[in-house]
């Protein structure tokens, strides 16, 4: 079978840490999707990364009616990498993506994080990437986003051993952010989502979070907030500069032009471009995710049309060739770093 678009079904990781999702099921226009209860707040889009110290838990199934055939896209990726991802992305990052998309609803304020970079994450775990992010948000709410004052290692290890969130999110730059902003979050750069809002992030593919604060979530961050290395090392990959306020505001960006969301310096991670239109809106050939944020339209590829709406998450191989989108929508493609770099 060709190897066509695939529109994908939900995907959330049951018994999470924090408590949301249900706005994940009616963004979808879903309902008893694949998890149920009150802390499955995130959807893990075309995803060939496991949840930290999972071996399945966090993969994406592809549907049995597509090429797929109901495997791993993991593994339908290994048997074809060409297909998937193209020649070029192969000779520069062999059968790895490097990508993964998510939809977080979090019903509570995340706590206080940092996720390390490629240099730390390969020298103290052993992995090919560390794990920068960016948010396209859907629902608006206020973000918790680097740090205001410098502050000492010895500073912040005291206040994350008597777990003083109040004094730890007080030395955080908060923003407020609405529908249609996007942030752009480097490695090692404390943050935190706020209580209601709800967004679409592309990061790198892991699962590797350094967690400052656990009081009032359902896990013990003493034990495992550190990446098993304890925090005296864990706090290395933390970010302990200050950003000024100008600083933080280039990393949001408002703007609602078509094309490109994020600085030049995220393409070294990932690529995030958002297409508002009316008619026709071609997308280049090449692996990528698309979330549709509103509206309605058809997929055309190949000689071949599928239907697509508000909600729906689309993972497009390399092998589909070219899109033309026809119809009225917001559109958000998510795609790996380019192989020729940056750009």
């Amino acid at each position: 079978m060709t190897l066509a678009p695939v529109v994908l079904t939900a995907n959330q990781p049951a018994d999470r840490f924090y408590r949301g999702g249900s706005r994940i099921a009616a963004f979808r226009g879903e309902r008893g999707g694949a998890s149920s209860g009150d802390h499955v707040p995130e959807d893990w889009v075309a995803s060939v990364t496991t949840q930290a110290g999972q071996t399945v838990t966090g993969l994406t199934t592809l549907p049995a009616t597509s090429a797929g055939r109901g495997r791993l896209l993991r593994d339908a990726i290994a048997g074809d990498p060409l297909g998937w991802l193209g020649q070029a992305h192969v000779e520069a990052f062999g059968a790895d993506p490097r990508l993964l998309v998510k939809l977080l609803d979090p019903g509570q304020r995340l706590p206080v994080h940092a996720h390390p970079d490629d240099a730390w994450a390969a020298a103290h775990l052993g992995r090919a990437h560390g794990k920068a992010e960016a948010w396209y948000i859907l629902a608006p709410g206020e973000v918790f986003l680097g740090l205001r004052e410098p502050v000492t290692p010895e500073r912040l290890l005291d206040m994350v051993r008597s777990q003083d969130t109040e004094t730890l999110l007080g030395l955080l730059h908060r923003r407020q952010v609405v529908a249609g902003d996007t942030v752009y979050v480097p490695p090692g750069v404390l943050h935190a989502i706020g209580e209601g809002v709800m967004l679409a992030e592309v990061q790198q593919p892991e699962d590797l979070s350094i967690l400052l604060e656990w009081r009032d979530f359902d896990l013990d961050g003493a034990a495992d907030g550190h990446l098993g290395v304890g925090f005296d090392e864990a706090l290395g990959a933390v970010e302990l500069t200050a950003r000024s306020d100008t600083d933080v505001d280039a990393l949001i960006n408002s703007e609602g032009a078509n094309g490109s969301v994020l600085p030049v310096e995220a393409a070294r991670y990932f690529r995030a471009e958002r297409y508002r239109f009316e008619g026709r809106q071609r997308l280049d050939k090449g692996y990528a995710v698309l979330v549709v944020v509103e509206g309605a339209v058809e997929a055309g590829f190949v000689g071949r049309r599928i239907p697509i709406s508000a909600g729906d998450t689309v993972l497009v191989p390399y092998a589909a060739g070219p899109l033309e989108l026809t119809g009225s929508a917001t559109v958000l493609v998510f795609r790996p770093p380019s192989p020729g770099g940056p750009g």
